[in-house]
């Protein structure tokens, strides 16, 4: 018997991807405090973001498409955790799911994939900042085995209220 997940095909982002994974990201800016960002980006000036996530290596960026429609339904990327060398092998995680396309298990298909693709890396852990409220993310990250650090208390700006952030980490 098919489920939905059957219908959900993930694999590494590409370029031409670029304008439907900024539609997504600018869902998030617009709508939620899900991301810090305020102002909503240009396909063009997403390209360097979508340019540091190679298919290999410790950066990744996985795309989750509906396996009929080729519709992209989410993204999870593994970004430098800081710029200083000490931090290489450390990486921060997150996943954005397009609207209308949540409750489908997609957000775990793309951590799967992208632990899956991490494991062969040379990366010691991996970090999730979630602002809050966000019960479905701190679930998703929990059930991939991250555990709770800490909380930033009210270290975001957004819409006119201040919003607290917890960390998570997971030993890769």
């Amino acid at each position: 018997m098919p489920s939905e997940r059957a219908e959900v095909q993930v694999r590494p982002g590409v370029e031409g991807d670029l304008k439907a994974l900024t539609a997504i990201y600018n869902h998030y800016v617009r709508e939620t405090a899900i991301t810090f960002d305020t102002a909503i980006f240009s396909p063009e000036e997403r390209r360097p973001w979508l340019l540091s996530h190679p298919e290999d290596g410790p950066h990744r960026l996985m795309v989750a498409t509906d396996a009929d429609t080729q519709e992209i339904l989410g993204y999870a990327t593994s970004s430098p955790y800081r710029p200083k060398p000490a931090y290489a092998t450390s990486v921060e995680t997150s996943v954005y799911v397009a609207p209308g396309a949540g409750r489908r298990g997609i957000g775990t298909l793309l951590y799967g994939a992208l632990f899956e693709a991490l494991a062969e890396e040379d990366v010691h852990r991996a970090y999730a900042g979630i602002a809050q409220p966000n019960e479905p993310s701190t679930r998703l990250h929990e059930r991939f085995g991250f555990q709770y650090v800490g909380t930033y208390r009210e270290v975001g700006r957004k819409f006119g209220r201040y919003w607290d952030v917890t960390w998570y980490e997971k030993q890769l």
